[in-house]
């Protein structure tokens, strides 16, 4: 459990079972948003199912916050990813799919999220935070840099739900130790 479950108005918790339709929602409400923006080639609606959740779920974390009852945003957290890193050694958490419902969360949530996964991942003894990022998508990667994340290589061809591999930008942030 992530030792301070309470972000700012925030309340972080592990997503469970009951949670999996909330989940896809929020991500396919995520894709709709992007797409409306002008963003392609990211997400799109109905790429997840439940299914994806739930085999997150036995093998990783995925994350929610809350705030007054309602979902606000979630995150995965592997602990292992092998198919972007290759083999590495246990320092790292990855970070994939952070998303915010911007009908509920209050702008700098997504900020918030990230915090709360960099303290999992530091309070089970891991020294930093990966996380991979559409290489196309500029606003984004910016959005990760100045989010103290740095450019550290990229990853050609990944696979991708619609079927269609993409690039992607590798990022990391070494965690500041406690003390």
């Amino acid at each position: 459990m992530c030792e301070d479950p309470w972000v700012n108005d925030l309340r972080v918790r592990c997503a469970t079972e009951a949670d999996l339709a909330a989940l896809v929602r929020l991500r396919d409400d995520a894709a709709r948003w992007m797409l409306a923006r002008g963003i392609y080639g990211q997400w799109l609606p109905g790429e997840l199912d439940e299914h994806h959740f739930r085999r997150v779920m036995a093998h990783g974390e995925v994350w929610l916050a809350e705030v007054g009852g309602r979902i606000a945003g979630a995150w995965e957290l592997w602990w292992e990813d092998e198919a972007v890193w290759g083999p590495q050694p246990a320092v790292a958490g990855y970070v994939h799919r952070l998303m915010v419902d911007r009908e509920v969360a209050a702008p700098g949530t997504g900020r918030l999220l990230l915090r709360a996964a960099e303290r999992r991942v530091a309070a089970v003894g891991r020294t930093c935070v990966r996380l991979d990022c559409l290489a196309g998508n500029a606003q984004l990667n910016a959005y990760y840099q100045h989010a103290g994340y740095r450019v550290v290589g990229h990853k050609e061809g990944k696979p991708q739900p619609s079927g269609t591999p993409k690039s992607f930008t590798l990022l990391e942030k070494v965690l500041r130790k406690a003390g």
